[in-house]
């Protein structure tokens, strides 16, 4: 989006350039006076605004992984023409005198060239990184039938789509043996399925099945999907998903319709990756000489490793060892079960507020919540963002007994929340939890700068740290 409105401004500049001869109705000084006055200057963000909001409505910040690039290009060059239409009617209203037909065809055709450019060389980047392993995605395809298969076919051919099949749900039915002659496999029926995606890393779930017969069947599949905040894609019809807009792409034979449950998709979660690099990259070099300081006092406390990495659960239910620094004496996990009965939270989860595991600089660390400061290596990795629901420990997240709960897990675990600004340990289960699904629902960059900044005050509190 950043890039669109700089290329509209680049091409902006551009197209004056016919219009600033000396014989010309305006000249260069003209110009560039006209720029400074504050009429002109507003104008002139009322049409970065339209051309932003044209650019949306055709489309173009949404994921095109599926799309195809012809129809991309043509959505650009749609925008381009809708844009500079308006700037022809601005300048109408206005009496802007700079905007003249040659004005016009050169915006035009540079705002166009840039855009279809940038898109053309964005999707070879992403194809680039996605046949090296990359930004990959797992499938499960439901349905059996050829259309299926041919689907599967398709996906893998194109290795820069980043796809990795898991495999297919179908019960037995008359086309089994033919579809087991294509040698892919059968990953779970239509039973087993909700327990499937419980304990499996599953990105997307694309429905091949027949929806005039199994319709009511698909939808209860794609209502579990939903649930989870797993994404479905589906070849036909559109199920009445509450909280989703659906979008559609021509894939190869097929128009793949895709309903969206959480507005984690496009420029604004880039643009989060991005803060995430840059403020976690910037705070280890700020923080190293605290990281050094603690290392020294936590060998000096007690005996043991410096920091303690467990394995937790992220996105999409993918396995990630995260790091912290520790705080109890070595070999304390061994003997929570010995503990289970002083849990003092609801649900799955193990708090306990006087624990003897804990150290004398753990308890410090732990109320400071400086223990949690090499999670940073986590969010530069990639496996953590800094605002998310927290990442569950493994013997938490398979003791989850509601499927809705488990759609925290549809977007990338963060070192802070709504969950951490509100008590923390002082809530229970049932209300972390809701808090995670109102983060999910109400998600934008802002609201994590909000969260960002009440963090800090909530840390100095030390409010509801165990």
């Amino acid at each position: 989006m950043l890039f669109d409105v700089a290329a509209m401004v680049f091409s902006f500049v551009i197209a004056a350039v016919p219009v600033s001869r000396p014989n010309s109705a305006m000249s260069v000084a003209e110009f560039l006076s006209l720029r400074i006055k504050v009429q002109n200057i507003l104008l002139f963000l009322l049409l970065l605004y339209l051309w932003h909001v044209v650019f949306s409505l055709c489309r173009l910040y949404e994921s095109k992984r599926l799309g195809d690039q012809k129809n991309e290009l043509r959505d650009v060059l749609k925008a381009t023409s809708i844009g500079t239409t308006l700037i022809l009617l601005v300048a109408l209203t206005f009496r802007i005198g700079m905007v003249t037909p040659a004005f016009l065809v050169v915006f035009w055709f540079t705002s166009s060239a840039i855009s279809v450019l940038s898109r053309l060389v964005l999707r070879s980047f992403l194809a680039w990184i996605r046949a090296h392993g990359r930004n990959s995605r797992e499938i499960v395809i439901v349905g059996t039938n050829p259309r299926a298969v041919r689907f599967a076919r398709s996906i893998e051919s194109r290795p820069e789509l980043g796809y990795r099949l898991v495999g297919f749900v179908d019960d037995e039915w008359v086309g089994s043996e033919e579809f087991r002659g294509s040698g892919y496999p059968i990953v779970a029926d239509y039973a087993q399925f909700p327990t499937f995606i419980r304990e499996r890393v599953v990105d997307e779930v694309a429905l091949a099945l027949p929806m005039k017969s199994l319709y009511l069947r698909a939808s209860r599949i794609a209502g579990r999907c939903k649930e989870q905040g797993i994404i479905v894609r589906f070849l036909s019809n559109i199920f009445d998903l509450r909280q989703a807009s659906a979008g559609g792409d021509k894939f190869d034979q097929d128009t793949v319709v895709t309903p969206y449950t959480d507005p984690f998709e496009g420029w604004p979660i880039v643009i989060k990756r991005v803060l995430d690099i840059v403020i976690s990259l910037t705070s280890l070099v700020l923080l190293s000489p605290l990281f050094l300081i603690v290392a020294a006092l936590a060998k000096l406390d007690s005996p043991g490793p410096i920091f303690f990495c467990q394995e937790r659960v992220g996105l999409n239910k993918r396995r990630f060892r995260m790091y912290k620094f520790r705080t109890m004496f070595d070999g304390a996990e061994k003997k929570q079960a010995e503990l289970e009965g002083r849990n003092e939270l609801t649900g799955p989860v193990f708090k306990i507020k006087d624990d003897p595991r804990i150290t004398t600089l753990g308890r410090f660390l732990r109320k400071t919540s400086i223990d949690e400061l090499p999670q940073l290596f986590n969010v530069l990795k990639g496996d953590m963002s800094l605002v998310g629901p927290r990442p569950m420990a493994v013997r938490d997240y398979e003791r989850f007994d509601e499927d809705w709960q488990r759609r925290r897990f549809s977007v990338r675990p963060g070192m802070t929340c709504l969950w951490q600004i509100n008590g923390r340990s002082s809530l229970d289960f049932e209300k972390w939890m809701e808090l995670d699904m109102r983060y999910i629902d109400r998600w934008s960059l802002w609201l994590d700068f909000c969260i960002l900044a009440k963090t800090i005050p909530a840390v100095l509190r030390g409010s509801g740290a165990l």
